[in-house]
């Protein structure tokens, strides 16, 4: 396991230490609450809320990844409810939320916007915030207008640039078998059958490790709602890890990285992460006091891969930015 560079955030103690928690549970919490919440330029947006948001904690809230995805990857983070109040939402146009016609507003800053928004329908006054791969950039590109009341940001295995995103998925093409290495390279220019089977192998390395959880399968069965939006993925980003297409094609958050706070950011990613810890180091260097964490055994799905070390690791440092 690798740590921050001044030695200050031990993952395992914070793991061992923290309160007991049920991180493979048979099905995953019914919510306390939920809500429809408007944004802007039109539509609402699907909530989930577990625990009390009066509580004496200030609450969790996580963005998802994508774009286009939805909620459910970052589902096992309601067992930290136990502490503290855990809000999840879908972001317009993906999962329960509402899809509305038109793509003028996929941009960065109606998904920054989309957070306030939120914030506001539920009176929050102080927070956490978690954004885990597009929900990263999210994240970090709130955190650096500095809103009040966010106690601490966590940038999850987190796209901070498009150029240091491909930049990781070259170097970790290159760990790949030469066959699966040459079949990504020839699928950039033009997409065969054995496409599929190669993209899976660079998926099953430094995607998702582990096969998904029974309470993983019984949630994405049972919620309503339409899934992940293909369209907004292919828009945004493109149709492969190795480069991008869509309107992020040069998106550089690199510049914002000087305006966090580094007394309150932690970045946190997975021992075979797309987002590769060397360059997740890098980024936390450049934030005069930032902790850097990484979860052994995970990929970039760090919810599913290890749930427990992961969320080991929030709570003890939800717990010391509880101020």
């Amino acid at each position: 396991m690798l740590i921050n560079r001044r030695g200050l955030l031990a993952g395992l103690a914070i793991t061992a230490a923290a309160p007991a928690l049920s991180f493979q549970p048979a099905t995953w919490p019914a919510p306390t609450r939920e809500l429809m919440v408007p944004v802007p330029d039109g539509g609402r947006v699907y909530v989930r809320i577990n625990g009390d948001l009066s509580g004496a904690r200030a609450p969790l809230m996580l963005l998802h990844g994508g774009p286009g995805g939805t909620h459910e990857s970052l589902m096992p983070a309601a067992a930290l409810a136990t502490d503290r109040a855990v809000i999840l939402y879908d972001q317009l146009g993906c999962g329960r939320s509402d899809r509305p016609a038109g793509r003028g507003w996929w941009t960065v800053p109606h998904f920054v916007g989309e957070v306030d928004a939120v914030r506001q329908a539920l009176g929050l006054s102080r927070l956490h915030l978690l954004g885990h791969s597009w929900g990263g950039t999210v994240a970090l590109e709130y955190t650096a207008r500095g809103p009040a009341g966010l106690l601490s940001t966590v940038l999850a295995s987190p796209l901070v640039s498009t150029r240091a995103w491909i930049a990781d998925a070259d170097a970790l093409r290159r760990q790949l078998p030469a066959a699966v290495q040459q079949t990504l390279v020839a699928c950039d220019a033009r997409p065969a059958p054995a496409c599929e089977a190669a993209t899976h192998a660079f998926y099953g390395a430094f995607n998702g490790r582990e096969p998904a959880s029974p309470a993983a399968i019984a949630y994405a069965r049972s919620v309503g709602g339409r899934g992940s939006n293909g369209d907004m993925y292919r828009a945004m980003w493109g149709t492969s890890e190795f480069s991008s297409t869509g309107s992020l094609r040069d998106y550089d958050g690199e510049p914002l990285l000087t305006r966090l706070n580094g007394d309150c950011t932690l970045f946190l990613g997975g021992q075979y992460d797309e987002a590769r810890p060397s360059t997740l180091a890098g980024f936390a260097a450049r934030v005069a006091g930032a902790e850097f964490a990484t979860v052994p055994g995970a990929a970039h799905g760090l919810f599913g891969d290890r749930p427990a070390e992961t969320l080991g690791i929030l709570s003890g440092w939800l717990e010391r930015h509880d101020a």
